[in-house]
């Protein structure tokens, strides 16, 4: 798991541009160069690299090769296929608003980009994806077990060796702990 700390961290990781390389990273399935990236995306590698290398000094994107092609060095990175959470605590409260303005901003893109997916994928001859919300009554103890839960689920089934018989899926979720006074038929 990457623990993003800092708002520098935050603001790499939530600008759209860059969640549309780690995608394409994501759908090539293998390490690419930022010349197959920028093409895959029809932009200029000038541009891509330039992002890439933002996303690789938080550890989004890692150099895993280099070959020598006709004289010229490609480069070739690798997705983090793990999971990414954002720290809050030990942040500045002189920091605290720009804070809480980057990580909407951040879960706004994430948010946006997984229902273009959704919506692109259902719209399949075989429709994949699942949609729940519900309300769930939990102690603390039982919201840090399900969330764990969850983070070793999905670190057990990260895409590493997928057989055959194995499909790609995505989990996007968020769990929110609701305050009373936002409780239907509590007074605000």
């Amino acid at each position: 798991m990457i623990e993003l700390k800092t708002l520098e961290e935050i603001r790499i990781y939530s600008d759209p541009y860059r969640i549309q390389i780690l995608n394409a990273f994501n759908k090539f399935g293998r390490p690419a160069t930022v010349k197959e990236i920028a093409d895959a995306m029809g932009q200029v590698p000038a541009k891509v690299h330039y992002h890439v290398k933002k996303l690789e000094s938080i550890g989004l994107l890692t150099l895993v090769d280099t070959k020598l092609i006709n004289g010229i060095t490609a480069k070739y990175y690798k997705a983090y296929e793990g999971s990414v959470q954002i720290k809050k605590s030990g942040i500045d409260e002189t920091i605290h608003q720009v804070f809480q303005s980057e990580t909407t901003k951040l879960l706004s893109n994430l948010y946006d980009e997984n229902k273009k997916r959704f919506l692109e994928a259902n719209q399949q001859k075989e429709p994949s994806g699942r949609i729940t919300n519900t309300e769930l009554q939990l102690t603390r103890e039982e919201f840090d077990e399900l969330n764990q839960l969850i983070l070793d689920f999905c670190n057990a089934h990260e895409r590493k060796d997928r057989t055959e018989d194995q499909d790609i899926y995505e989990l996007f979720f968020t769990i929110t702990k609701i305050p009373h006074d936002m409780l239907p038929g509590q007074n605000k």
